[in-house]
């Protein structure tokens, strides 16, 4: 059976059984909405997406954390179609909700100011997306350590944004310090470690042309 078919099969079960206001059916539906996002069949992913939204603010009510990660999902979509202008509000939203129920030093939280950062970033409004990429750093600093990967892809992220404005001596020391973390947690040949590895490439290759 394909995974598409099993998410389809749990979809049915879960409607059957449990009932479609059931929380269970709602992560149903959005594994089948991520599902069609990496496909890229966005056109089937949004109706459930949308579902799982309704479903989780009818249920669990707009202050919980399952809502504002519902919204969360619903504006990568948006993001990666470029329509940033549904995803802003609904990455603000979810950002205010997980300040106010999990508190402003939750990894969740963090994860929302990143979020948010990188759709400012997309847009080149780098003045937005700075100090939010800073604060998401900080708290996974605080809260996850310094040799955690979430912190070592904020550091990615920061850099990222220096690199598209030509700020390589800021872009540097973050590049080094996030490659270090990665490559000591999941071993040089990871695909996060690569990744920055080659983002750190492209820093030097462009400053080096720009002399």
């Amino acid at each position: 059976m394909s995974k598409l078919n099993r998410y389809i099969e749990a979809i049915d079960i879960c409607a059957k059984v449990l009932g479609k206001e059931h929380p269970s059916y709602a992560t149903s539906l959005n594994n089948l909405a991520l599902l069609y996002q990496v496909q890229g069949q966005y056109d089937k992913a949004e109706p459930l997406y949308l579902e799982t939204n309704g479903i989780h603010a009818k249920v669990l009510g707009k202050e919980h954390p399952d809502y504002a990660t519902s919204l969360n999902n619903l504006a990568v979509l948006y993001k990666v179609q470029g329509q940033y202008d549904k995803a802003e509000p609904l990455y603000i939203e979810s950002r205010d909700i997980r300040a106010k129920v999990l508190g402003k030093e939750h990894p969740d939280y963090a994860g929302s100011l990143n979020n948010l950062a990188g759709l400012y970033d997309a847009q080149g409004q780098y003045d937005k997306a700075e100090p939010l990429y800073i604060e998401a750093s900080d708290i996974y600093a605080k809260v996850l350590g310094k040799e955690h990967p979430d912190y070592a892809t904020s550091l990615n992220n920061l850099a990222e944004l220096y690199r598209a404005q030509g700020q390589y001596d800021k872009a540097e020391p973050l590049y080094l310090e996030a490659i270090k973390i990665l490559e000591n947690v999941f071993g040089p040949e990871h695909p996060n470690a690569i990744t920055c590895r080659n983002n750190y490439q492209l820093m030097l290759d462009e400053k080096s042309q720009k002399k």
